[in-house]
């Protein structure tokens, strides 16, 4: 006789250990690319009298960079990628639901 508890699948380690090894190959580089060329802003602005026209480039990298870490930071903190599958399910339910109507 059965006694009703289910075993749940335990998930590896593997998934977690593939997704940190793909950001970190995907985003060193980024950031690596970011930080070459807001140097060479810092180097034109510094070096040419007419690198005055770098402070715009320099503050949108800024501002646009910062904007995208608060949206990162943000949907960290509210739990957005610890179950990536329930948004296609959701919609999938959803569009069951109003095909049904």
């Amino acid at each position: 006789m059965s006694t009703g508890s289910a075993v749940k699948p335990t998930a590896g380690r593997s998934p977690h250990l593939t997704t940190l090894v793909l950001a970190l190959v995907i985003l060193i580089p980024s950031l690596l690319g970011f930080a070459n060329k807001f140097r060479e802003f810092i180097a034109l602005f510094r070096g040419d009298v007419d690198g005055v026209f770098a402070i715009s480039p320099i503050l949108n990298y800024l501002l646009a960079s910062l904007g995208f870490f608060c949206l990162f930071l943000w949907a960290i903190l509210h739990g957005m990628f610890r179950d990536i599958e329930q948004p296609k399910k959701t919609m999938l339910e959803t569009e069951r639901m109003l095909d049904d109507e």
